[in-house]
């Protein structure tokens, strides 16, 4: 496979990767960009590899936790009506406005996580790869990736919108 076809058949799934990781789409399309333009120089070596999506994908992981890219984790901007874009496998019907408003508390909770605790959850819930498989991307120990994992739930699950959001006061509405 040549690195176009690579670039033209992944690209896509490279930017849903980066946006769930970066919480910005634009900020989502330069890390892909820059990621493809170094990947483009070394594609002998890379499509030699066993997986060459997994390569590139690491890449992209290393570019968002790169230190060039350590103002992405203060900057996060809520883009949450886009987030129901990346993944519309949700059972039943939903009002789009529900949807809308769930997609932005999440981008607004993701985003008060520091970047190791949020590309934990997303290698975790996104990417659905095993603590060890996260540990190796990480170059941590699996016990490591438990513990941001843990973190990052704590935090999420104490952020207040998440006991605020409208969603949250219609179910337990319904529930009582």
């Amino acid at each position: 496979m040549t690195f176009e076809q690579f670039a033209t058949a992944r690209l896509p799934s490279l930017l849903r990767y980066a946006v769930v990781l970066t919480g910005d789409r634009d900020l989502a399309q330069d890390v892909v960009q820059e990621v493809l333009a170094r990947a483009q120089l070394r594609w002998t070596r890379i499509s030699d590899a066993d997986s060459p999506e997994a390569y590139v994908r690491r890449m992209v992981l290393n570019e968002y936790l790169s230190w060039r890219r350590s103002w992405a984790a203060r900057n996060v901007h809520a883009v949450g009506e886009r987030l129901h874009e990346l993944d519309d496998a949700h059972g039943g019907v939903r009002d789009h406005a529900d949807r809308v408003v769930e997609a932005d508390a999440l981008w607004n909770r993701l985003a008060t996580l520091g970047r190791k605790q949020r590309a934990v959850l997303v290698l975790r819930y996104y990417e659905q790869l095993e603590d060890t498989q996260i540990a190796d991307l990480l170059n941590c120990s699996p016990a490591t990736v438990r513990s941001h994992a843990s973190r990052a739930l704590k935090t999420l699950r104490l952020a207040p919108e998440l006991n605020t959001s409208p969603l949250t006061r219609k179910y337990a509405e319904e529930k009582s």
